[in-house]
């Protein structure tokens, strides 16, 4: 039984209290993870990247001291220039880059105001900059509330963006939650909407009913209709049932429902997600990614494409054996797509007729995570899609910018941001295994100062989602396997089915069966690492974030082969978290149905069922504000585990939320986590 309401918002209360006080409680930790820290948190992450679309100009954002910063330079990178608001650079964050068609003008977003403490709304300003002229960017809109994703129209008089009036927090279930007060769902819901302003006026337009919140939007290529997804508030709940919409770009205008999943003819989307949608050049259809997803943002299935004006749905792609996870339209009869293959980034030349979409051939492939910030793998594009720009990193190299014309080799990269900085880790290599008809595939990172006569221990690292997966990328202060790495252990993250890269009928195959085949998937790639590598099988850990925290709870009840396990905003009991958290509709789609229909389901996955096979020592982290994986969930596992006498640890972060934004709380989990493992899974023997 989940603790009562009142319980839990007392054992949270007192965590939170605890939790600030004890975050320094690690003194003993080994003195190498301090100065690993240092070195992680030297990396200036880069944000987001846009070429114009003459491509003979780049800008770029990145993350400063907690604020962002927009270069702008020549499209080889030469010439960088800081582009702000303010009148001395660094004062505000500035993100939101978007260039006017006329490859002149640079819309961007600022805001002077940053307390990501505060309760009051938030404050965003739009400006737009004129890069051919040493002149001051001019302020278009001053808005109070959240403002996101800008795009412009094709003729440059309107840019559209995505605008939650009054805003306290960002529109995202993984930020930090309201505080739970008054009537819940009711009092302070905040709704994101399709907003315009005109750029010669500055008249602000808000284009999708009051009623809506919407998601994601792209306008037709005359600028006279939106089309969009989005569903009733709460917004953060209700994502994995919006319905895809077109509607004329002005306010109160009537939209039409293209797609709805939930009883969609086309039986392969009925019930999944959708995402990124848009206009083909001619205006006729609207294609989009649909698949089974577990979060906003990461995007990935089937590409499926519908008539603009209604009418078939088709999914252009089924049976194939990649994910999508972006696309544009580059010819009525031709799309540009990002994909993930086997765990590497491809980026690929697609043909497209009334029923298909048929990959001509890769234009190419990096072991790398590859994106412009503006969706998962997307890429800027010049006009005619003649010249790209990304940013991308890898374990082994920290993020730069990449730009250069589109062809058959991945272009340059074009800043040295961070190319003074080496991984302090070893190696990175893919690894492949069949399992159960299943083509299988992980990464490993090798120990720091790899010795092929020494034998090693290993710390197994889940991914979050299920439907997500494990690309090679240059890590950050937050948690992540690459620190384990560099203090002597080899570091497996598998791939298992749920995960993208291998067609949407191995995402789909752990409907149902959370913890079982995918445990099964990831145990055989265990194997097949160890018949190939020096890793000591009676020195193995495990674990994660979110769906990967769910799997660090609930492996140790199915196997005693982890000897030590780090679980981070995991879940121990699907059914009492059915209630909990504010996410709840995710759950039907992967589950089945939902745990009044079938608690039975649930019950099978859920690791408090089976507490009493558990013997290996769990830390817990949980941040007390995560409305996905809420902290009574690493309460009920931690209070489990006491009654058993398994060592345990459980700490709970003050004004967290699901993705950690506070640098002392990331780097305490990232301390804490390392000498768990220090302490009962050594380095050495």
């Amino acid at each position: 039984m989940s603790p009562s309401p009142f319980r839990r918002i007392a054992l949270l209360a007192l965590a939170s209290m605890l939790s600030t006080a004890a975050l320094a409680a690690a003194d003993d930790a080994d003195p190498r993870i301090a100065a690993l820290l240092a070195d992680l948190a030297k990396a200036q992450p880069i944000e987001a990247t846009a070429i114009s679309p003459d491509g003979k100009q780049l800008a770029w954002v990145i993350q400063h001291e907690g604020k962002g910063v927009i270069t702008l330079a020549a499209a080889d990178g030469t010439h960088p220039r800081t582009l702000t608001a303010a009148a001395k650079p660094g004062t505000c964050s500035e993100s939101g880059i978007a260039w006017a068609p006329d490859s002149r003008h640079l819309a961007f977003i600022s805001n002077c105001r940053i307390d990501l403490t505060s309760t009051q709304p938030m404050h965003n300003d739009i400006y737009l900059a004129d890069t051919s002229a040493d002149t001051a960017p001019v302020r278009l809109a001053e808005l109070s509330g959240y403002v996101r994703a800008l795009q412009w129209t094709a003729d440059g008089k309107s840019i559209g963006f995505l605008f939650v009036r009054g805003a306290t927090r960002h529109a995202s279930a993984v930020a930090a939650a309201k505080p739970l007060t008054g009537e819940v769902g009711v009092s302070g819901v905040e709704v994101q909407r399709v907003a315009s302003i005109d750029v010669a006026s500055g008249t602000l337009q808000e284009l999708t009913p009051a009623g809506m919140y919407a998601y994601e939007f792209n306008w037709s290529p005359d600028g006279s209709r939106i089309a969009y997804t989005a569903a009733q508030p709460p917004g953060d709940n209700n994502w994995w049932v919006a319905k895809l919409y077109v509607q004329p770009a002005q306010p109160d205008a009537k939209a039409s429902v293209l797609v709805d999943p939930a009883t969609a003819a086309s039986g392969s989307l009925r019930g999944l997600q959708i995402a990124l949608p848009r206009w083909s050049p001619d205006g006729a259809r609207i294609a989009f990614i649909g698949g089974l997803m577990s979060d906003q943002g990461s995007t990935g299935g089937d590409i499926y494409a519908v008539p603009a004006n209604g009418g078939g749905l088709v999914d252009l792609t089924p049976g194939i054996l990649v994910t999508p996870r972006w696309l544009t339209w580059t010819a009525p009869n031709a799309m540009l797509v990002g994909q993930i293959r086997n765990g590497q980034s491809e980026v690929a030349d697609y043909a497209v007729n009334a029923n298909a979409a048929t990959q001509r051939h890769v234009r190419f492939s990096v072991p790398a995570s590859i994106g412009d910030g503006s969706a998962a793998m997307g890429l800027s594009l010049s006009h005619g899609a003649s010249h790209v720009a990304y940013v991308q990193s890898t374990f082994a190299k920290a993020p730069e910018v990449h730009a250069g014309k589109l062809g058959n080799q991945p272009p340059p990269a074009v800043t040295t941001i961070n190319a003074a900085l080496r991984p302090a880790w070893g190696k990175a290599e893919s690894v492949e295994w069949d399992n159960e008809g299943f083509h299988v595939q992980g990464w490993l990172l090798y120990p720091a100062d790899y010795d092929p006569a020494k034998t090693y221990p290993m710390v197994v690292m889940v991914h979050g989602g299920p439907a997500s997966a494990v690309q090679p990328r240059w890590p950050g202060v937050g948690y992540g396997g690459a620190p384990l790495s560099a203090l002597g252990y080899f570091v497996f993250m598998p791939n298992p089915r749920g995960s993208y890269g291998q067609g949407e009928k191995f995402v789909q195959a752990n409907r149902r069966d959370f913890g079982y085949g995918d445990l099964r998937d990831t145990l055989a790639g265990i194997d097949a690492v160890e018949k190939k590598y020096p890793v000591d099988d009676n020195r193995l850990g495990l674990t994660g974030w979110s769906y990967g925290g769910f799997m660090s709870m609930f492996a140790p009840t199915q196997t005693q082969r982890f000897r030590a396990v780090v679980a981070g905003a995991g879940i121990s009991n699907w059914q009492s978290y059915y209630g909990q958290n504010l996410i709840d509709q995710w759950m039907p789609p992967f589950f089945g149905a939902t745990v009044y229909d079938d608690p039975a389901v649930y019950a099978k996955s859920s690791a408090i069922n089976f507490i009493k096979q558990v013997k290996t020592p769990m830390l817990i982290v949980v941040g007390d504000r995560d409305a996905e994986c809420p902290a009574p969930q690493s309460f009920e596992m931690w209070h489990a585990l006491r009654a058993q006498n398994v060592p345990t640890s459980l700490v709970v972060y003050p004004n967290e939320g699901h993705h950690f934004v506070d640098p002392a709380h990331q780097r305490d989990v990232l301390q804490r986590a390392l000498g768990w493992f220090a302490k009962y899974l050594p380095a050495t023997p």
